[in-house]
């Protein structure tokens, strides 16, 4: 008999966190099965998207055979399960748990991949849209999560299936935390804010060479600095931005502008 929803969670929340004392019935549970067929059964339910069934079997083997065959495959598992199912706190929950036991074990590449993946699902809409509001207070921390978590996989585990990915999301996510920095610049260009807006637009091309956003945020810089009276830096930033990009479409606006 299925358990209800409630208790399967706590049982893999248990399973997950830890528990000092006995999770709900789990001693219980399947007591005519062997480990295999109870992993064996889990298996059948994910692929069957009975995700409910499949971590609370995963979570069974876990708990009462923490040191069995199929114990880290099921762990694995649980991942996959929570977020097919759409639970990403808990697919989180157990990618770090894997991960905390076997940071360079086998699969670590794909707890990695998962946990990027993850926290790059959750916030790469975030980063797609246009919203009306100040782009300062955009939290980033996802995205910096999913990069780390995929640089750790392509260093790591150059050879992993999942590497190619992993570097095509990096690329995206440098490029949109580029682009997000470029839009606080401008955001506090606009507020006459030209201290913070030449600091933003420098950390732009200081720390993301090669992002589309690097010939725009040079162009702030060399706005900023002028307003600020400083010359000397204005005139650096417009040479890099001659020398670097002088086919831009951010230098060829900036040309029409200073011709005004």
């Amino acid at each position: 008999m299925k358990l209800k929803l409630s208790v399967v969670l706590a049982i893999v929340a248990c399973f997950l966190v830890g528990c000092s004392s006995k999770t709900p019935d789990i001693a219980d549970l399947y007591k005519d099965q062997t480990e295999a067929q109870i992993y064996n059964a889990g298996v059948y339910a994910m692929k069957k998207a009975d995700y409910d069934e499949a971590v609370k079997r995963f979570a069974v083997v876990n708990v009462r055979y923490p040191f069995g065959p199929y114990t880290r495959q099921s762990q694995l598992n649980t991942i996959y399960s929570y977020d097919k199912a759409g639970n990403s706190a808990l697919a989180l929950a157990a990618a770090d748990r894997y991960l905390r036991l076997y940071p360079t074990g086998p699969d670590a590449d794909y707890a990695y991949y998962m946990r990027g993946r993850i926290y790059f699902a959750e916030n790469h809409s975030f980063f797609d849209r246009h919203f009306d509001v100040d782009f300062a207070k955009r939290d980033t921390t996802g995205m910096k999560h999913a990069y780390h978590d995929f640089s750790v996989l392509v260093h790591s585990f150059p050879k992993s299936p999942y590497a190619a990915d992993a570097r095509q999301r990096m690329v995206y996510i440098r490029n949109a935390l580029a682009r997000h920095e470029l839009e606080v610049a401008q955001f506090y260009y606009g507020y006459q804010s030209y201290v913070a807006a030449a600091n933003r637009a420098n950390n732009v091309v200081q720390h993301y060479q090669g992002a589309p956003s690097v010939p725009d945020a040079l162009v702030v810089m060399v706005r900023s600095y002028r307003k600020l009276g400083l010359m000397k830096e204005s005139n650096d930033a417009l040479q890099v931005l001659k020398l670097n990009y002088l086919n831009s479409n951010a230098y060829k606006k900036f040309e029409i502008s200073e011709k005004k």
